[in-house]
């Protein structure tokens, strides 16, 4: 979340957040699973790393595609798992101006500080006019280019 913050200079909102999750994001707005991000208005700068589980994450992915075309999203970075046969992370591919694969897996933490790591490698999108900001923020987590669908 650091180096989102640093693209996109601010996060205006995480609509797939917990407060505990917020300390480390510092989004300005969240919605947690009681507010159902997916039934609420997505704008501005958005940080996602939706719920893994199906069918929430393809719902989340979705609407942020959405929001993005709608223009309500003016920009975005997305953490999801490298699941490139799904149509879920091939749409937001399509939508996508730069990507970035991590060296190894993300760990993952809980509120309770443990962390994780998944069995599946992990992809982070960039949506939005600048995906050169973006490149040269995720370069040292692994390789990272501007994307043309």
């Amino acid at each position: 979340p650091a180096a989102a913050r640093e693209v996109l200079g601010s996060i205006a909102l995480d609509p797939a957040a917990t407060e505990a999750a917020n300390e480390s994001v510092g989004a300005d707005r969240i919605y947690t699973p009681d507010d159902d991000g997916l039934e609420q208005p997505w704008t501005g700068k958005v940080w996602m790393n939706p719920p893994y589980a199906q069918p929430a994450c393809s719902e989340f992915c979705a609407k942020l595609v959405r929001e993005f075309d709608s223009g309500a999203v003016s920009e975005a970075i997305v953490l999801v798992n490298d699941a490139m046969e799904t149509d879920w992370l091939q749409a937001m591919l399509a939508k996508a101006s730069a990507l970035c694969f991590p060296d190894g897996r993300v760990k993952f933490w809980a509120p309770d500080k443990s962390t994780s790591a998944p069995l599946q490698g992990q992809v982070v999108l960039y949506f939005g006019n600048n995906p050169s900001a973006f490149v040269a923020k995720y370069r040292p987590f692994g390789k990272a280019s501007e994307w043309q669908s």
